[in-house]
């Protein structure tokens, strides 16, 4: 892993350089990622995020980082009211030709999302795209478009910290008390966390998964988090 990026403050132009190199990767992969993906069992995701979300149905969910829409159309089959985001464009009409559902090209860095939209959000495989200098950033607009006390799920490749490029993809890859503290820091209170997936040792489970609830958080117009909490 190419992890140079991590050492100093990455500009703006080299934020952008990196999101756009990792989006062209899952451009050039497009249909592989789709068929890969289209049978891999994230029931347990599905769940995590649902049963926390205290809500009326049907719940109002954003699908951050949507990839060909398979989540989407899972959400919508149960009467929710899915909507994804997604930065490949080629993903984005995969998603919502599959899903039927309004799927928006938006990258990581650059999100432009309503206040208090969302009941739930579900990001799965996708925020460790975001690199560490903008992650409080990201995970507090994530904050503001959900509604009072709506929940956030999250599924990182588990790591000690490392960042930089793997392959064509940028990453960081956190440890549980890390990503806790970014969580805590952009207004989250934790419900629970999880390795996966079943059925193997917990050492050898590469994916951190974790299940969010809003708490009132005061933020700055660009969506950086103020000191003062208020419950």
């Amino acid at each position: 892993m190419e992890q140079d990026q991590a050492k100093y403050t990455l500009s703006s132009d080299q934020l952008q350089e990196l999101t756009a190199r990792t989006i062209g990767h899952y451009e050039f992969n497009a249909e592989n990622y789709r068929v890969g993906t289209a049978d891999h069992d994230v029931s347990q995701n599905y769940e995590a995020l649902l049963e926390s979300i205290e809500s009326e149905k049907p719940f109002k969910i954003l699908d951050l980082g949507c990839g060909p829409g398979r989540d989407l159309k899972y959400f919508k089959s149960l009467g929710h009211s899915p909507v994804g985001i997604e930065g490949s464009k080629t993903f984005v009409e995969m998603a919502a030709e599959y899903s039927g559902c309004e799927v928006y090209l938006m990258d990581l860095i650059n999100l432009d999302l309503p206040d208090g939209e969302y009941d739930g959000i579900f990001a799965n495989a996708t925020l460790f795209h975001t690199p560490r200098q903008e992650i409080v950033r990201v995970m507090s607009q994530l904050n503001n478009t959900l509604k009072h006390r709506g929940v956030l799920f999250c599924s990182n490749p588990r790591g000690n910290n490392e960042e930089g490029f793997n392959g064509e993809r940028y990453g960081c890859y956190y440890d549980a008390a890390s990503w806790n503290e970014i969580c805590q820091q952009a207004g989250f209170e934790e419900i629970r966390y999880f390795y996966r997936p079943d059925g193997i040792p917990m050492e050898q489970r590469p994916w951190l998964a974790s299940v969010w609830r809003k708490i009132s958080l005061d933020h700055d117009k660009d969506g950086v988090p103020c000191e003062k909490i208020c419950k």
